[in-house]
């Protein structure tokens, strides 16, 4: 396999958070990337990353930082983990005594990445009021600490990612305007996988011999009929699906040969290739005019509760078809991870501490459309794996 691959520092590598370990630029789309990747490295400009989950966001940032000569470190700060309570502290760092509990001088995220590059992925996860403090450090290269007044200067590299439309995003009022045009000076597009579909194979070729040297056993290999199926498949989870997949298929296989029967593929489904959806338009404009027809009639019963019933009723109805898992209900609906956990807060959705029990719900929340707290308990266990 000569193709260049991207993978993550052998102690990064456990980072459950990090959902593709190696990204691979053997497709001529993936090969255009690259050079449009290296074209842009060295400049110090603020770098956009936009691609779906899992299609390998940070590890084309981490090549950014590798290429681009700069001295000091790579940090990378997931913006849907954020604390809001803490953001702004985590961010810019805190001086001794500024709020209850900062015992000492703390810096942030900004200062640990001086001289280097500072990844934030799902940037469109962060909350307003943190977006127009962020717009200003970018502005004047300086940032103050939380208690603090001397402005510090700051030579960082920022990157970002997203896997959200932050187009869609700022005219739904969730994103800034001005932040967007600050970070989007070069736009780096990760095309999913089911559109590169020449990376497949030596992908599969990379992961099963990762798999021979951890399990201390031959590299398997992939029948014709095996490898047919891969490049047939949709692979809505892009390549932590497909290492996940090959995993699996390794273990079953037991041998040698890893058969068609042997790979297990996820149930969810992905945007045809062109970017049609699943479904066809007429199918889903029928059940649109049953939606319709449904909602006029509950409009003749003049209920005064209509608007939260009907928000309870499509934020649960997409958690529980995905598990409760929060990243692929945002994604599904549109909206970013933190107005998804806003909404959930909102209907008593949100899943209590680990070993609690769950309460009674609301009627505008979970209660109305009768699920029993002992199966949403049980959803909702996904909810932290996110």
């Amino acid at each position: 396999m000569n193709a260049p691959v991207l993978t993550l520092p052998p102690h990064e590598n456990s980072r459950e958070e990090i959902r593709a370990k190696a990204l691979l630029f053997a497709d001529p789309r993936s090969q255009q990337l690259l050079a449009q990747a290296e074209l842009v490295a060295a400049s110090p400009v603020p770098v956009l990353i936009q691609g779906e989950t899992g299609t390998g966001k940070e590890l084309l940032a981490r090549h950014l930082h590798k290429c681009s000569g700069r001295k000091g470190p790579f940090v990378a700060v997931n913006g849907a983990a954020i604390n809001e309570s803490l953001a702004e502290s985590e961010f810019f760092g805190h001086e001794a005594g500024s709020f209850t509990g900062a015992s000492g001088r703390r810096e942030g995220w900004f200062e640990a990445a001086q001289g280097g590059t500072l990844f934030l992925d799902e940037i469109g996860d962060l909350p307003l009021a943190l977006q127009v403090k962020l717009l200003r450090v970018l502005q004047e290269r300086e940032v103050v600490r939380v208690g603090g007044r001397r402005p510090i200067p700051i030579d960082v590299r920022v990157v970002t990612a997203t896997h959200v439309d932050l187009q869609s995003a700022i005219a739904a009022g969730r994103f800034r305007e001005d932040l967007f045009y600050r970070l989007n000076i070069v736009t780096l597009n990760i095309p999913p996988l089911r559109d590169r579909t020449g990376d497949i194979l030596p992908l599969a070729e990379h992961f099963l011999g990762h798999f021979a040297r951890e399990h201390d056993r031959p590299q398997p290999h992939l029948s014709h009929e095996a490898a047919q199926k891969l490049l047939a498949h949709s692979w809505p989870g892009n390549i932590r699906e497909l290492e996940n997949t090959l995993q699996g298929a390794a273990l079953l296989a037991g041998g040698p040969l890893i058969e068609a029967r042997h790979l297990q593929f996820s149930r969810r489904t992905a945007p045809l290739r062109g970017g049609a959806p699943a479904n066809d338009d007429a199918s889903a404009e029928q059940l649109w005019q049953g939606i319709r027809q449904q909602l006029q009639e509950l409009l003749d019963h003049h209920q005064q509760d209509l608007w939260a019933r009907w928000e309870a009723l499509l934020l649960q109805t997409t958690l529980s078809r995905h598990h409760f898992n929060q990243v692929h209900s945002a994604d599904r609906l549109g909206i970013s991870r933190h107005v998804l956990r806003t909404l959930m807060k909102r209907h008593d959705l949100l899943p209590p501490p680990p070993g609690a029990r769950y309460g009674t719900h609301s009627q505008a929340g979970t209660g109305m459309l009768g699920t029993e707290p002992s199966a949403l308990a049980a959803l909702a266990e996904n909810a932290y794996r996110d």
